[in-house]
């Protein structure tokens, strides 16, 4: 039978230990090894015969594909360990039976849908630039929201440097002294919304993330997770195909 190769930086990516780009960085710099000799760019490995190690630990084989929702409550951070000793998101999966990661990623002082596998190749193409995968957001923020500020918003204004997307931002509810609004946003910058209400003069109250690429919070308890099911995994997958 023919051995089924696979190029290194993708073994890395499938099995969850980083990104193709990260993985590159990891094996010019000769962190990667296989079968006890240094690897190199360009390299391909057979799964089931080759033993590739990192920082030498040996990566694990991931046979068995797992993919959560997680309601992500406000006090977590969504990085796999935290060197300020901050709570983070594993701590809330630990009935799963498989160590799982966060797809991108939802600041510790927002709540809601965050999506977790153990699957790299899918992780990155769904966090990739070029996916423009839709997230939905539920934002509160102080005080009154004026038309300019939703056109502003809409249009995109410069943070860290660099403009955002155009997105749509509309007004979902108005009270006394704050306001509802939904945001549907293409990319998955660090604390973007929080940094674009910033720019207009709006403190956000509360954010939280409601809808990914079709795939809804819905009831979910806060803090509780479930499997996805087969509808939202294949719609994930037809949007991670559709840019391979």
């Amino acid at each position: 039978m023919k051995n089924e190769k696979i190029r290194l930086q993708k073994f890395l990516s499938q099995n969850g230990v980083c990104s193709r780009r990260k993985a590159e960085e990891y094996i010019l710099s000769g962190k990667v090894k296989i079968n006890g000799r240094k690897a190199e760019i360009g390299q391909s490995v057979d799964p089931k015969r080759d033993k590739v190690t990192l920082h030498g630990k040996l990566v694990a084989v991931k046979d068995t594909k797992v993919y959560i929702m997680l309601n992500k409550p406000r006090g977590y951070v969504t990085t796999l360990s935290d060197e300020f000793g901050r709570k983070t998101v594993l701590t809330l999966v630990k009935g799963v039976g498989e160590r799982v990661f966060p797809v991108g990623r939802l600041d510790k002082d927002s709540e809601g849908l965050l999506i977790m596998t153990n699957d790299g190749e899918l992780s990155n193409l769904l966090t990739h630039p070029k996916s423009n995968v839709n997230k939905v957001y539920k934002v509160t923020v102080g005080g009154e929201v004026t038309d300019q500020m939703i056109e502003t918003l809409s249009s995109g204004v410069v943070i860290d440097g660099r403009k955002t997307k155009p997105c749509d931002v509309y007004i979902m509810e108005k009270k006394t002294d704050r306001t509802v609004l939904g945001f549907i946003i293409h990319e998955g910058r660090n604390r973007q919304i929080r940094k674009m209400c910033d720019s207009v003069g709006l403190k956000v109250l509360r954010l939280k993330r409601v809808e990914i690429a079709g795939v809804k919070l819905g009831g979910l308890k806060l803090g509780d997770w479930r499997p996805l099911n087969e509808r939202e995994l294949t719609r994930l997958q037809n949007i991670s195909k559709s840019e391979n």
